[in-house]
């Protein structure tokens, strides 16, 4: 199996973060892809930064979706080296899924947002769960967030840090004791069955916390890398039908070559599963 994770923003500090993570909770016949947005932001704190970096996401998957349509022509060496490039899944690896859940409407793989991921993996293991976060501004995209997928009624309450941060790639080491006093206030005095340390910039986090919080701690990037293996896992289909669907044919223009590509074959499959 091969996942395509991608870091929506700009930072490589905390890409190693989300590769670290990743590679220790990936099952050892997975390969990981792990990639950087080639644009937008430091971090993502905002709706308007969540927009920008959508878009940044979109063009990474579409890279890879374009591989994996040259993949299935089949029988030319260009068809074999893209073979061996495609991807089964794609790991959006910031919480609040920038794109999602639109995303799942461009490619035939499942596309997996961390968010989603470690809502679903919380729910399986208590009631009502807290979410630790990095800043105080980035709380309402979150409740936005849990409120999307459905999980309102389950969050009890949203934590975060309230200094400025020195550097997204040191958020762990500088405000450790910080986030640990977070969570356990989320559980002693919100009623939290299940703490979610939310954010790429703590990948990692949970496994040193390790029994200093007396509930469930999920790590929203291991839970996105394991969820995403379980979907590819059941294989399941592709979107034909339902509002997960490719994007109906119409004019467009602007659009990258490979954003193009990528969207015009999901469309074609579409209309080909219609047809038939």
């Amino acid at each position: 199996m091969k996942l395509l994770v991608i870091n929506p923003n700009i930072s490589d500090d905390v890409t190693a973060l989300i590769e670290a993570e990743a590679l220790r909770s990936a099952s050892a016949s997975t390969e990981l892809i792990v990639r950087t947005a080639g644009h937008g932001m430091e971090y993502i704190e905002t709706r308007f930064e969540s927009l920008i970096a959508a878009g940044a996401v979109a063009e990474l998957i579409a890279e890879y979706a374009s591989v994996q349509e040259t993949a299935h022509d089949g029988g030319t060496p260009a068809a074999d080296a893209a073979a061996a490039s495609a991807v089964d899944g794609v790991v959006v690896a910031a919480f609040g899924d920038p794109g999602m859940p639109a995303l799942k409407e461009l490619v035939d793989v499942p596309v997996i947002g961390i968010t989603e991921a470690a809502l679903c993996a919380a729910a399986l293991q208590g009631q009502r769960f807290s979410i630790i976060a990095i800043s105080d501004r980035i709380q309402a995209w979150y409740r936005d967030c849990v409120e999307r997928f459905g999980f309102s009624s389950r969050l009890a309450s949203i934590r975060s840090i309230n200094q400025s941060l020195n550097s997204i790639g040191s958020v762990q080491a500088d405000f450790k004791e910080t986030l640990l006093a977070l969570s356990r206030q989320a559980v002693a005095e919100d009623g939290a069955d299940v703490v979610i340390l939310a954010g790429a910039p703590l990948a990692g986090l949970a496994r040193e916390l390790d029994g200093q919080i007396p509930v469930p701690v999920v790590d929203g990037i291991s839970a996105g890398i394991r969820m995403a293996e379980a979907v590819v896992s059941l294989q399941s289909g592709a979107h034909r039908g339902g509002s997960f669907a490719a994007p109906p044919v119409k004019a467009r223009r602007g659009l990258s070559p490979n954003l193009d590509a990528a969207l015009a074959a999901a469309q074609s499959a579409q209309l080909s599963a219609v047809a038939n």
